[in-house]
């Protein structure tokens, strides 16, 4: 007799798989939040937060109303029922997403494995890449474990930097955001571009979408995912702007203000904190490939086996060092990102809304959280 899914697996799971994407190499330092909110100033940056995330939220649930519609739980099968034959634009734009991430991923790690141990940057680098390839190697159980434990030690981790931060600098940040609200509608364009390239982040989880059980459960858990997704972000950008403007060039926010807390334990939990982030972002996207793969080998009557998961796992993750070393991680995130997130809103999210639209009988979202009654 088969169980049916709990409440995690239906409500939060997808919430937390969405985080562990979009969290990353920029979000978990602190880089990303320094190159798009931070310019608009405090409240600025803090709007713009806001509507990254309600953007996260209705793309979720409505990705999420659609792959359990067409049955579509990894991204080949999704946009193959969404864009027909124009579905090869996605893999495209997913290739060089892909590339992208991962090199900020590698840098990420390498800077953080010499700012805190001492290593040359390839060590960190590579044992990221390990770590990736072996969790991706077992599919989606292993993978699952993994957003799940990461997410308990991720939240317990940003509540001890927030607390520790509002103690030691809380007069700072009430000073900084006593500055008048920002004029003009610069704060809107970098929650846009932000919410752009990171509602991705929905079609690299469907996997974890098998779990649910109605058309009702995709909805709530979409709406779920925005507020997942962006609430250790807006407390970390709340931390930081202790210390605006001049934190807004630095390459890692967070060893930026964690040297000024003068907490040296803590320092070190965080920054390892910062490893898992981005091992199971890492995880997230590479695992989205394998799933794609393992798809077309489905089709033609045979799996895709752990080794060959390994091998391609690590294809990706080797070819991504090369492009992080040619690149550094702040122009990687300056310029890619900005790119990628106008070719998402194209080929995925406009053509989703569109569809969505059109067909508002099968895809209205507020009727789904209404339950039927009993007859």
């Amino acid at each position: 007799m088969t169980t049916a899914p709990g409440f995690f697996k239906r409500f939060l799971l997808p919430g937390f798989a969405f985080k562990a994407v979009v969290i990353g190499g920029g979000y978990a330092t602190g880089r990303e939040l320094a190159e798009f909110f931070l310019p608009n100033g405090p409240w600025g940056g803090v709007l713009g937060m806001l509507l990254a995330m309600a953007c996260w939220s209705v793309v979720c649930a409505t990705t999420f109303v659609f792959a359990r519609a067409t049955h579509s739980y990894e991204y080949g099968a999704f946009f193959r029922s969404l864009l027909g034959p124009a579905w090869f634009l996605f893999d495209f734009a997913y290739a060089c997403l892909v590339l992208i991430m991962l090199s900020v991923f590698g840098a990420a790690a390498g800077a953080i494995g010499a700012a805190i141990f001492g290593w040359p940057e390839i060590v960190g680098t590579l044992s990221l890449v390990a770590g990736i390839a072996v969790v991706a190697a077992f599919g989606n159980e292993s993978v699952e474990r993994l957003f799940k434990y990461v997410t308990y030690f991720l939240y317990s981790v940003y509540v001890v930097f927030v607390v520790l931060a509002l103690f030691k600098t809380s007069g700072q940040i009430a000073t900084n955001f006593a500055a008048p609200p920002p004029r003009g509608t610069g704060w809107a364009l970098g929650g846009l571009t932000y919410a752009g390239y990171n509602v991705v982040g929905a079609v690299v989880i469907l996997p974890v979408l098998r779990h649910l059980t109605s058309r009702r459960d995709a909805v709530i858990a979409g709406l779920l995912a925005g507020p997942l997704g962006m609430l250790p972000a807006l407390l970390f950008f709340i931390c930081m702007i202790a210390y605006y403007p001049a934190i807004g060039a630095v390459t890692l926010p967070s060893d930026y203000m964690l040297m000024r807390l003068d907490a040296p334990l803590f320092h070190v939990v965080f920054q390892l904190m910062i490893l898992a982030a981005l091992l199971e972002s890492g995880t997230g996207a590479v695992h989205a490939v394998n799933q794609r793969v393992a798809g077309v080998f489905v089709a033609r009557g045979r799996a895709l086996a752990p080794g060959a998961r390994f091998l391609l796992s690590s294809s990706i993750l080797i070819l991504s060092i090369f492009i992080a070393n040619r690149f550094g991680l702040v122009a990687l995130i300056a310029r890619g990102y900005r790119a990628l997130a106008y070719l998402f809103i194209a080929v995925y999210v406009v053509p989703l809304l569109v569809y969505a639209v059109w067909s508002r009988g099968r895809f209205d979202l507020s009727s789904s959280l209404r339950r039927k009654p009993i007859n």
